[in-house]
C-alpha cells in the first residue's frame, strides 16, 4: 500500500487513467479518503476496485450500473469422486439456469424479502416490476459466471458471480440521470445529498437492488445443489457494488465499493479468479493498512486490457452477434489453457480469457494484509453466457 495523493491509497500498479480517475473522485471536498485496490481498473465515472468515503451524500454513479453485483460461494457436501459425469452436470445447469442479456427466468422466483419492500412505493422503482419479476434469478452476461471449485480438501464449492440485472441497471440509469449526472467513462462523479428526497429515494431503492442481487445469486445456486444432489455446509456472500453507511475512525460516512469487497475483521468475502485461475475465500483481518483502506479489499482478479482489445470489435447483425475486428485472443488461445487447467467451459467468450485478466495470487499478494486467505479454489467447471451475446449492462 502507498499514498499517491492526498486522500488516496494505492494497493499493486495501475494504469494512468485508473489513476486519473480515482484523483477526480478524490477532488471532492466531501470526500473523506479514496482507495485503489489492487485488482483496480477503469469504469464508469469510478475505477472498479474503487473505494471512497463521503461526508453527507451517497453516489449513484459509484455504485455503478450493476447494483449489489456480488459473489456467493458455497461449500457443498460433495467431493469431486461424488461427480460421475462432468459434461451432464453442466449440461444441466446450463439447462436450467438462464444465462446472457433480457433473458426471462425459465421459473417464477418468488422472494417476500424482496417483493414486500418500501422501495415499490416509489414511481421510478414501481414500474420496473415487471423486468424486475421476469429477471430474478437469471445470470447475465459479460464477467458473470456460475461455477463449480475444488477446495485443498477436494471439496466441491459452488461459486455464483451477477448483480442485479436489468433491474438495477434502470434504478442507476434514472437516479443519476435525476441527479444531473451524465454516462461516461471520464464524467464526474453523480452526487446525492443523502437528506434529500432524491438522496433518500436513492439509498431507498438501492438497498431494494442489493436484496434483489442477493435472493437471485441464492436462487441459482440451490437450484444448482438440487441438481448435483448435495447440500450447502457453508456459505460465503458479499456485495461488490453498493453504497453501506459505516462509521471509520469515530465518523459516520457513506463508503461506496465499486468492485470492492467489504472486508471487516473476521469477515469473510469470496473473491472470483478468472475462468482458468483459482478463486479464494478470504476474511478480514485488523491491520493498519485494513484500517486505511476502510475495511476493504479486491473483489476479482481485474483486468488486463478491455473487452474490445481482447475480443475484437462487435455488432449485431442479422440478429446475431458478429465480430468486426480482430483481437488480441483468440479461441485456440483461450481453449488451450482452459485445456491445460482442466477446465470444462460452456458459454464465455475471448474478452473474459484467463488472459485478459491478472493471475489472482499476484493480486491477492499486492492487496497485502488486509485480508488472509482461507481456501483457494481451483476451477473445474465455468459456465458463462454464450459467446455471441454482449453485455450492454455496465459496471
Amino acid at each position: 500500500m502507498k499514498q499517491i495523493a492526498d486522500k488516496i491509497f494505492q494497493f499493486g500498479e495501475h494504469d494512468d487513467q485508473t489513476i486519473e480517475q480515482i484523483n477526480m473522485i478524490a477532488s471532492d471536498e466531501r470526500v473523506y479518503r479514496a482507495v485503489l485496490a489492487a485488482d483496480g481498473h477503469l469504469g464508469y465515472s469510478m475505477p472498479i476496485g474503487g473505494v471512497a468515503a463521503y461526508m453527507g451524500v451517497v453516489s449513484p454513479s459509484g455504485v455503478g450500473y450493476d447494483i449489489g453485483c456480488g459473489n456467493l460461494a458455497v461449500r457443498t457436501t460433495f467431493k469431486t469422486n461424488n461427480v460421475g459425469y462432468w459434461s451432464d452436470l453442466v449440461y444441466e445447469i446450463a439447462r436450467t439456469i438462464s444465462f446472457g442479456i433480457g433473458q426471462v427466468n425459465k421459473e417464477i422466483v418468488e422472494s417476500a424479502m424482496v417483493y414486500s419492500h418500501d422501495a415499490w412505493n416509489i414511481p421510478a422503482v414501481k414500474e420496473l416490476l415487471p423486468i424486475a419479476q421476469g429477471q430474478l434469478g437469471t445470470v447475465g452476461a459479460g464477467n458473470h459466471f456460475v461455477d463449480i471449485l475444488k477446495d485443498e480438501h477436494d471439496w466441491l464449492w459452488v461459486g455464483v458471480h451477477f448483480g442485479s440485472r436489468g433491474f438495477g441497471h434502470h434504478i442507476a440509469q434514472h437516479y443519476i440521470k435525476a441527479g444531473g449526472g451524465k454516462d461516461g467513462i471520464m464524467q464526474a462523479p453523480t452526487l446525492l445529498d443523502v437528506n434529500s428526497e432524491l438522496g433518500k429515494e436513492y439509498i431507498t431503492a438501492m438497498q431494494l437492488a442489493g436484496l434483489y442481487a442477493m435472493a437471485g445469486r441464492t436462487w441459482v445456486v440451490e437450484r444448482v445443489l438440487e441438481i448435483m444432489g448435495a447440500q450447502a455446509i457453508e456459505r460465503v456472500h458479499n456485495h461488490h457494488n453498493f453504497a453501506w453507511k459505516e462509521r471509520h475512525e469515530g465518523r459516520d460516512f457513506w463508503v461506496i465499493r465499486k468492485g470492492a469487497t467489504p472486508a471487516f475483521p473476521g469477515q469473510r468475502g469470496f473473491i472470483g479468479g478468472s475462468m482458468g485461475d483459482i478463486s479464494a475465500i478470504v476474511e478480514g483481518v485488523d491491520t493498519e493498512a485494513s484500517r486505511t483502506a476502510l475495511y476493504s479489499t479486491v473483489h476479482g482478479a481485474g483486468r488486463l486490457m478491455s473487452r474490445t482489445q481482447a475480443a475484437g470489435k462487435k455488432k449485431w447483425v442479422g440478429g446475431k452477434m458478429v465480430r468486426t475486428g480482430k483481437g488480441q485472443i483468440s479461441r485456440e488461445m483461450m481453449n488451450d489453457m482452459l485445456l491445460a487447467k482442466k477446465v470444462i467451459l460452456y458459454g464465455g467468450d475471448t474478452d473474459e480469457a484467463p488472459q485478459v485478466y491478472r493471475p489472482l495470487d499476484n493480486v491477492l499478494k499486492a492487496q497485502g494484509e488486509t485480508i488472509r486467505i482461507l481456501h483457494t479454489l481451483e476451477p473445474m467447471a465455468v459456465l458463462m453466457a454464450p459467446a455471441d451475446v454482449e453485455d450492454p449492462f455496465k459496471d
